[in-house]
């Protein structure tokens, strides 16, 4: 048996393994770039509602860049959102050295709230 063959009809390569033959992948390496939380939860959500997006990132070796993309948009705007909302409560180092549990408490509640709102703009749709 051949180790690699193509399908003239689609174009598709495939290797042999085992006694198996699977589509072989591009020989382009896509970036090592971290996919990090962000990009964890948007792999699982179109792995579950969008399939035909996932199936066409992951068929054209895409997947991970993608991934890294809205991993990189969604922390530079996690970390924008927290800046703004701590700015707009008035929570500062001061506050911070003068009642460290209400600084956490409202530093907690900005986190949770930038989270919300990165979920429902960029990770979920």
């Amino acid at each position: 048996m051949e180790k690699h063959i193509t399908d003239e009809r689609t174009g598709l390569k495939y290797e042999l393994v085992g006694n198996y033959y699977l589509i072989a992948g591009d020989d382009e390496t896509e970036d090592d770039r971290p996919i990090g939380i962000w990009g964890q939860r948007h792999l699982y959500y179109i792995k579950q509602h969008k399939r035909s997006l996932y199936t066409d990132l992951k068929m054209s070796g895409k997947l991970n860049n993608y991934l890294a993309d809205i991993n990189e948009e969604a922390e530079e705007m996690f970390s924008q959102l927290v800046k703004q909302m701590a700015n707009q409560q008035a929570v500062t180092e001061q506050l911070k050295a003068e009642n460290q549990m209400i600084w956490v408490q409202k530093m907690n509640s900005i986190c949770n709230s930038a989270r919300e709102i990165i979920n429902s703009e960029l990770i979920f749709i």
